[in-house]
């Protein structure tokens, strides 16, 4: 019969195959389970790149110096709130000032004697229609008296033909004819007096026109003189309003200061000095460069990304969610740029414009197996220093 230490040893051997039979068993389901999820299971891929940045949807607006000139006030706080057209800085306006005050008086005198010479030449012009009307009557009270007179000559001419042939025929005194012959001649006389005054009424009316058109004129050249002077006045003194003006720097929109210039009340700029910058208000953006094999072919509007934010902790923090908005198609310095829309939530720190981050683009989702391919494939077109 065996002995004991016999069925011991056969009953070790027994349990010694029946556990490696398990193990190999747990090893092949291992073995099976991994290779499974290295050729059937889908993990995400992402693109990454550390040169990312929040920015407001517009773009922040230079503040810079128009004119050369003295600080007279100035009104730059960084990080204070400004409203379209504010006054931040203003420089020293005062030679403009003075020449716009002497400006404006000398155009408040022009327009009373514009129109004190535009009275005068209503005047003039009413008395020559006044002077016209009368000469025109006395030109007719000429004619009048010209036809009476040869009325009056005619008969007397007539009565000296009569009484010529009185004394002819012994009737009358030679005297008396004579007399009647000299008054008929007188009368003749006063009608070829009378004949030239309406030509001489007119050629006076005449000369009084054309003396009173030549005051016209000098009166008319003389308002066309103030008229081009009061239009040069007015346009200097909008140059002069403009130059004022431009010494007020005010902000072009509204927004927070994101950068400003120390200035000292006194102190000198010139112009083209940058003076700050204006961050408007709006909706903020992700703003990434990546590199042309990252982005090119593989970030599409879209898809979904993250950003975490340098100086925060994205474990504390947490991260920022983001969608790929637009994928840029020009290499700049090295890069392309890409634009990406906060979704909100996700982050425990304020979301402002400027902050640096890294972003991470998912791109595809992909099996370890074509991942570790591509990585081979990478490895063996690399070229060998």
């Amino acid at each position: 019969m065996p002995s004991a230490f016999s069925r011991s040893v056969r009953s070790l051997e027994a349990d010694g195959f029946r556990r490696s039979i398990a193990g190999l068993m747990l090893v092949i389901l291992l073995l099976g389970a991994w290779t499974a999820w290295f050729f059937l299971a889908r993990v995400a891929r992402y693109e990454v790149t550390d040169q990312a940045r929040l920015e407001v949807d517009q773009a922040a607006h230079p503040m810079q110096a128009t004119v050369s000139g003295r600080v007279l006030s100035s009104h730059l706080a960084l990080g204070a709130e400004v409203h379209a057209g504010d006054i931040l800085v203003e420089l020293d306006s005062t030679p403009q000032r003075l020449q716009l005050m002497e400006q404006r008086a000398h155009l408040a005198v022009l327009p009373p004697q514009i129109q004190a010479l535009r009275a005068e030449v209503a005047a003039e012009q009413q008395a020559r229609t006044v002077e016209q009307h009368a000469s025109v009557t006395a030109h007719e009270q000429a004619v009048a008296q010209i036809r009476g007179s040869e009325a009056t000559a005619k008969f007397a001419e007539e009565d000296s033909q009569r009484l010529a042939q009185m004394t002819a025929e012994g009737l009358l005194s030679e005297r008396d004819a004579r007399r009647s012959r000299a008054e008929a001649q007188s009368r003749r006389a006063a009608v070829e007096s009378l004949q030239v005054a309406p030509a001489r009424v007119t050629l006076e009316q005449q000369t009084r026109d054309s003396e009173r058109e030549v005051r016209l004129r000098r009166i008319q050249e003389e308002i066309t003189r103030l008229e081009g002077e009061r239009a040069l006045t007015t346009a200097a003194i909008e140059r002069l309003q403009y130059e004022v003006e431009q010494r007020r720097m005010r902000a072009s929109v509204s927004g927070r200061l994101g950068e400003v210039e120390a200035l000292r009340i006194g102190s000198v700029v010139r112009e083209g000095d940058k003076l700050g910058v204006i961050v408007p208000s709006g909706a903020v953006r992700v703003i990434a460069d990546f590199l042309p094999s990252a982005a090119l072919g593989r970030i599409q509007p879209g898809q979904p990304a993250r950003m975490r934010l340098q100086g925060f902790p994205w474990a504390q923090y947490g991260t920022i969610s983001a969608t790929v908005s637009n994928v840029g198609s020009e290499v700049r310095d090295g890069r392309v740029r890409v634009e990406l829309l906060v979704n909100g939530g996700g982050a425990r720190i304020p979301i402002q414009h400027g902050l640096p981050g890294s972003v991470e683009v998912q791109v595809e989702y992909a099996s370890p197996a074509s991942l570790t391919l591509r990585a081979a494939g990478r490895m063996v077109a690399a070229p060998t220093p």
